[in-house]
């Protein structure tokens, strides 16, 4: 729309009499013309020349009269604020769950796919930030990352280690965001060529074994920056739960569920679960993970919200990206935290 980037005009249609006398001497015919050109050039895109030309006029003339239509309030304009942060609420994010940062992206979203690219930009915003050439930076797996990783432009030259096995698809899985990561960091990188879940124990201890595989698991203690999704426990929220079979399921429904971060799973107060899993995932430990001196967590949307209060409680993460509306029910709900958690110092 001209003049107005993301903005929105609004021009009432004819006026009547009365209407016109409500706006300082303008009577019915000016008011008519006040409302043809602001149609035209609002919400038709046309330039003032070319309005001026149709309407016998001079192009300033056709200037005066579109300030004046703002000014009498003929042309409302309204600026539509989706996508951007709502500061009041991140902090109150912030110091209720006691994070070092927290990122509240506006709406109104409709669905997670508008959703994704909104969190995915505000997170790789926020890695701009906390990245230096010095951190290692560590990343997990998920739809919400990748669309973090299309608006990651520019990285400073730091390694990069992939956080846990592979899951999802051959063509877009925690291996590919790494490998785009790089492209745009062109530093070192330490890839995870091994499933996210094996079928017993020591088919998982065996790849652990494997030159390759040991190297990378060997740089998740020196992670400086970790960011990870957080799953909420089903199958469309979730990286983990798609990719287990029934006698898994049957057997995590004695626990109490409420999020999977890293193929780790935790129960609502933020407390890790062990279960049999743990001998079988590929990926990096509760243990050491809650060790990384910075862990953002980048999730949102309705159906996030106790996923994201679980870990937020265990203060398993130390900044959250998130939406408004997720931000909101976190605010409302339970906000007990676990006891601090001692991690490595930043860049020591």
């Amino acid at each position: 729309m001209t003049g107005v980037p993301g903005g929105r005009a609004a021009a009432s249609g004819d006026a009547s009499p009365a209407e016109g006398a409500g706006r300082a001497t303008a009577g019915p015919s000016s008011t008519r013309l006040a409302v043809a050109i602001a149609r035209a050039y609002y919400l038709e895109g046309r330039s003032k020349v070319e309005i001026a030309k149709q309407h016998d006029l001079s192009r300033f003339k056709v200037a005066r009269i579109l300030e004046e239509s703002l000014a009498s309030g003929l042309v409302r304009i309204e600026i539509a604020d989706v996508g951007s942060s709502d500061t009041e609420l991140a902090e109150q994010l912030r110091e209720r769950y006691q994070l070092h940062r927290a990122v509240v992206v506006n709406g109104p979203f409709r669905g997670p796919e508008a959703l994704r690219p909104a969190l995915g930009s505000a997170a790789a915003d926020l890695l701009a930030e906390l990245v230096t050439a010095d951190d290692v930076l560590g990343v997990g797996w998920g739809r919400t990352l990748s669309a973090m990783v299309d608006a990651v432009h520019d990285l400073p030259a730091c390694e990069i280690v992939q956080l846990t096995g592979i899951a999802g698809s051959v063509a877009t899985n925690n291996a590919d965001l790494v490998r785009q990561l790089l492209s745009a960091s062109h530093g070192a990188h330490h890839p995870l060529y091994a499933p996210l879940v094996v079928p017993d124990a020591q088919t998982a201890a065996g790849l652990a074994r494997q030159p390759s595989i040991k190297a990378t698991m060997a740089q998740w203690r020196r992670v400086s920056v970790a960011v990870v999704a957080v799953g909420s426990w089903d199958a469309d929220g979730s990286q983990l739960y798609p990719v287990l079979e029934p006698r898994d399921h049957a057997a995590l429904r004695r626990h109490s569920v409420a999020a999977e971060m890293c193929a780790v799973l935790y129960d609502p107060d933020g407390r890790p679960l062990t279960t049999a899993l743990d001998q079988r995932r590929i990926g990096i430990s509760h243990a050491e993970l809650v060790r990384v001196p910075e862990v953002v967590a980048v999730a949102g949307g309705p159906t996030k919200a106790a996923a994201l209060r679980s870990v937020l409680r265990g203060r398993v993460v130390t900044s959250v990206v998130t939406d408004a509306d997720a931000a909101r029910e976190l605010l409302a709900g339970d906000a007990t935290l676990q006891p601090a958690v001692r991690r490595r110092p930043h860049r020591a």
